[in-house]
């Protein structure tokens, strides 16, 4: 079954990946959220539109979680439900850059078993279902070989997760990279392209799940910022942070951060 789901998933993608690429993001009409929410472009409303078509369509009693949508407690009632970013780095495609994502999962009692992040402008797709591994353009991917040591790990993280207040003792000697979707670091991760990713603001799970699944079935540890697994379709979609890695470098990372109560 979530072979079943995870072709559902890259068929999506694809569709997403032609809607949005036929606009310009510098010139795509730009809305701005309320509460300071960020920018949401007609991009990512065609986008999010397209999905919730198709995937509903095909699967009518999932329920239904997007950073486009509005939130409805019926998602809570479904034994499996769609968790979808349509477009993961909007301000990276406003900007007319090619590093935002299509984060598509499908998620099962809580437990993400099928997921796609696809970046159609750098050509790259990143799938994974429960059970059968993870993989990029369909080359199987594994983290396996990250560094286990915290000090010169290659960890994809924002600059303020560096304050000294948010370790226990100093922070750590990192180097940092950075990229602007947060799926997108996850499938890096999952790849092998660097050691770690790290985030501590309470996360929004259409921003982590598709990249929950293909991290761990490339063989790497994730969890929040407690070392808690992750669990998803929570009433309140927000993960208290993330943490993500080779488990040594995970659990030096999770041992390392100060401790905070959930938000």
């Amino acid at each position: 079954m979530p072979a079943r789901e995870l072709s559902l998933l890259l068929e999506a993608a694809k569709d997403a990946g032609r809607i949005a690429t036929q606009f310009t993001g510098p010139e795509a009409q730009t809305w701005h959220k309320p509460d300071g929410a960020g920018p949401v472009t007609e991009a990512d409303l065609a986008v999010n539109d397209m999905l919730e078509s198709k995937l509903r369509a095909a699967r009518p009693d999932y329920g239904w979680l997007s950073e486009e949508s509005q939130d409805s407690s019926e998602r809570q009632d479904a034994e499996r439900v769609f968790i979808i970013d349509p477009i993961d780095g909007t301000r990276s495609f406003i900007d007319g850059s090619n590093t935002w994502a299509h984060s598509l999962a499908i998620a099962e009692r809580g437990q993400v078993i099928a997921a796609v992040v696809y970046l159609p402008m750098l050509d790259k797709l990143y799938a994974a279902s429960q059970g059968n591994g993870a993989t990029l353009n369909g080359t199987a991917i594994n983290a396996a070989n990250a560094q286990s040591e915290l000090q010169g790990a290659s960890v994809l993280a924002a600059r303020p997760v560096m304050h000294s207040d948010l370790w226990r003792d100093a922070a750590p000697d990192f180097n940092l990279g950075y990229r602007p979707s947060l799926a997108y670091r996850l499938a890096l991760v999952a790849q092998g392209r660097f050691d770690a990713m790290l985030t501590l603001r309470p996360t929004w799970e259409w921003d982590i799940a598709a990249g929950d699944l293909i991290l761990r079935e490339a063989g790497a540890t994730v969890s929040d910022r407690m070392g808690a697994p992750l669990m998803f379709n929570n009433p309140d979609p927000r993960l208290n942070g993330v943490v993500a890695g080779g488990g040594t470098l995970h659990r030096q990372i999770c041992n390392a951060l100060a401790p905070v109560p959930a938000f």
